[in-house]
């Protein structure tokens, strides 16, 4: 998931994909703590993921305060 991909998408469109996100990043932990997680890069993924999302929110809403 790119950033570019993620401007293109509407506030809420980014909220629900943040949900998603947040939703895998818990199931992960989930499987790690039950030792059945077999790719521990998955969590660093979804972590920037969300990152990005909550970045890109930020812009859009500065944006429309600036306006």
């Amino acid at each position: 998931m790119s950033a570019k991909e993620l401007r293109e998408k509407t506030p809420d469109q980014l909220r629900e994909e943040l949900a998603e996100l947040k939703k895998a990043q818990f199931n992960l932990r989930f499987q790690q703590a039950t030792g059945q997680l077999e790719n521990a890069a998955q969590m660093r993924k979804a972590r920037r993921d969300a990152a990005r999302v909550l970045t890109v929110l930020n812009e859009k809403a500065a944006q429309a305060a600036g306006e």
